[in-house]
């Protein structure tokens, strides 16, 4: 019996804590759902895009993936399937890139290597020149996953929301 009281001084202390670690300020950053609108620029396609703490490397859904070497560089042409929000069509969208480096991802399926392109995202008021791995991953509902390196930057994610805020970036981004 003499436990509760102390376990029950215990919970309530780490909860008074929490207002003191996060303090409600106008510097604090933006909450996110776990699922937003963004837009890959300059091109400015609108993806939903998943936030996912669970990822390291941001990763694309890229279908029709071509390596190819330009001015002897290796780069890589792909396409992003979108669904048009004027018609609800499906639509590809053709990218190329140059290569910035490979990625070797294990899965239950073996091990592979992945390139990795730099692009340009617009999530909320903000421009990221974030790395995103490429792999034809099927009919995937999130085409765009958003990992921890893109995620220190972001702010936090709560996970019961979806679509807190739209993609409004400067035209010259």
């Amino acid at each position: 019996m003499a436990r509760k009281p102390v376990f029950l001084l215990l919970a309530l202390s780490t909860f008074m804590l929490i207002p003191a670690a996060y303090p409600a300020t106008k510097d604090r950053a933006k909450v996110f759902g776990w699922v937003e609108e963004g837009l890959l620029l300059p091109e400015k396609v609108s993806v939903k895009i998943k936030l996912d703490t669970g990822a390291l490397t941001s990763s694309m859904d890229a279908k029709d993936l071509e390596r190819f070497e330009k001015e002897g560089e290796k780069w890589v042409r792909f396409n992003v399937e979108v669904k048009d929000s004027e018609t609800g069509e499906m639509v590809s969208i053709p990218f190329e890139r140059p290569v910035e480096r490979s990625v070797k991802v294990r899965g239950a399926g073996g091990a592979e290597h992945r390139p990795v392109v730099k692009l340009k995202m617009c999530i909320g008021d903000h421009v990221y020149d974030e790395e995103f791995s490429l792999k034809n991953r099927g009919k995937m509902l999130y085409p765009v996953l958003i990992g921890r390196r893109t995620l220190e930057h972001l702010g936090a994610v709560d996970v019961s929301r979806t679509f807190t805020t739209e993609p409004k970036c400067d035209e010259g981004a």
